[in-house]
């Protein structure tokens, strides 16, 4: 079934003003040309790079958008979730309060997206639902576009997983909850990852009382299991309820929602006034006409190489639509990719990236390169370098001591494979672990660069510092013990 998207709904002037910029209704599809360098299905942040790039090196490129422009991230994602989410920290109890501050800067961030400036750009900006209509075309509102490579960059949506009732029953997405007005008395949440925990801990911290459920043993899966603890104790001390390691038998409706469960063989009700779905996403690649193009698909989306070719050698896939790691800052990095491959005789690779990514709670939890339990599922040898954050003096002067930089090394050497950084600012930490993997910068070269003082980013540095003391064996200190006693 063709995914239908969601109803915009328009809550105030803010909302006005942001939809006018990503999907104005006086926009007029312009004349196509006769054959396009490039022709984009979809205006995310995968598309939006993809278009302005090229057209920045002088293609002449479409984009073609059915919904709004700026994608998930811009109308139901990153934007909208992080005002939330600051709106929480900030103490600020007046739940309408907050989301209104969210549209507004949500709207004004919108300009950025907008159909006129990509216009601006040199871009022909199509409105309507795209499909393929043989190899090399692409029909929009009953226009055809002839394209030399084109690029399908249509993101993703929420998924429903396969609960009985939960397809009776009315529930929130991040595709609708930040439409609300007024906070729920009590929300349910399904799922314990990023989007999930984020959503919760803001609400909770909003007025709700929230139950997170999750048939994981614990929150955030993908992450260090001692960062996923530290975030487990702080959204109980929100107030967060979490029944983890739970099978949801059935969710109903009625006077308000309510979700059985069970674990170990022991049974359990979670009531709510509202419900929140965030248990993953689907690529959206219904209704394209795929197959006339010759374009295969697979569970995670549009089937690609790893230079982002599908099997139509004309047509490149990016974002979410064909990628296993959903993030924008990588659907941003695969679309620099698609341009140098599909325009030039590139060869970029997309394993090449190095990606970290982060959950945006309190205290954030920040991953890049291997964990522990990645390492040993791969065989990868290591060593492993942790400093708690009450070692670093900015913390303790902070007050955020929960928390660590948590670094893993090939064992036996200094070269970095993996970090975890979990606390205050923990995304913004996470880059330099992520710089010293992509370029190759060892624990050594991290530990010989000066960190301003005090900074939480001397923790880098402390786990140097630790990881030198480490290479004082027996032996060396005894070689050591000798040179000084031969030079005094």
């Amino acid at each position: 079934m063709t995914h239908q998207s969601t109803p915009v709904t328009i809550i105030d002037e803010h909302d006005a003003r942001r939809i006018a910029n990503v999907h104005p209704a006086d926009w007029v599809n312009p004349v196509p040309d006769d054959r396009y360098h490039l022709v984009v299905i979809g205006a995310g942040t995968a598309g939006l790079v993809t278009a302005a790039a090229a057209a920045g090196l002088g293609a002449r490129v479409a984009l073609i958008e059915k919904h709004l422009m700026g994608g998930d991230c811009l109308n139901v994602g990153c934007v909208p979730s992080k005002a939330l989410l600051a709106g929480a920290r900030s103490g600020e109890r007046n739940f309408g309060a907050v989301m209104s501050r969210m549209r507004r800067i949500r709207a004004d961030l919108s300009s950025i997206d907008s159909a006129s400036r990509f216009r601006d750009l040199g871009v022909d900006v199509f409105l309507g639902t795209a499909a393929f209509d043989g190899p090399d075309r692409i029909t929009v509102a009953g226009q055809s576009l002839r394209f030399r490579r084109a690029v399908i960059a249509t993101g993703a949506r929420p998924a429903a997983p396969p609960i009985p009732g939960l397809d009776q029953v009315p529930h929130l997405t991040n595709e609708t909850i930040f439409n609300l007005t007024e906070a729920p008395a009590r929300l349910l949440v399904i799922g314990g990852g990023p989007i999930g925990c984020e959503l919760a801990q803001a609400m909770a911290r909003l007025g709700s009382t929230v139950t997170i459920l999750d048939r994981e043993p614990r929150l955030i899966t993908h992450d260090d299991p001692d960062g996923a603890e530290l975030l487990a104790a702080a959204l109980r001390r929100d107030g967060v309820t979490l029944e983890l390691g739970v099978t949801i038998d059935r969710v109903s409706g009625g006077n308000g929602v309510s979700a059985s469960f069970h674990r170990d063989g022991n049974s359990g009700t979670a009531h709510g006034d509202a419900l929140l779905v965030a248990a993953g996403r689907a690529p959206n690649v219904e209704g394209l006409g795929l197959e006339r193009a010759g374009i295969e698909v697979d569970k995670d989306g549009v089937k690609v190489d790893d230079h982002l070719r599908t099997t139509n050698r004309r047509v490149f896939a990016a974002g979410d639509v064909a990628s296993r790691h959903q993030f924008t800052h990588v659907a941003d990095f695969q679309a620099r990719i698609v341009v140098a491959n599909a325009l030039f005789p590139g060869r970029q690779r997309a394993s090449s990236l190095v990606i970290p990514w982060c959950t945006y709670t309190d205290p954030e939890v920040a991953q890049v390169g291997l964990t522990a339990a990645a390492a040993e599922r791969e065989g990868v040898a290591i060593d492993t370098v942790t400093v708690q954050w009450d070692e670093v003096d900015r913390a303790v002067l902070d007050g955020t001591t929960d928390g660590f930089v948590r670094l893993h090394l090939a064992s036996g050497t200094a070269r970095l494979v993996g970090a975890t950084v979990v606390g205050a600012h923990a995304g913004d930490l996470i880059a330099e672990a992520t710089l010293a993997i992509t370029n190759g910068v060892d624990l050594g070269g991290i530990g010989g660069t000066i960190h301003p003082y005090p900074t939480l980013a001397e923790a880098y540095r402390k786990a140097a510092d630790q990881w030198r003391r480490r290479k004082l064996t027996p032996f060396v200190r005894w070689v050591l013990g000798l040179w000084f006693r031969i030079t005094r």
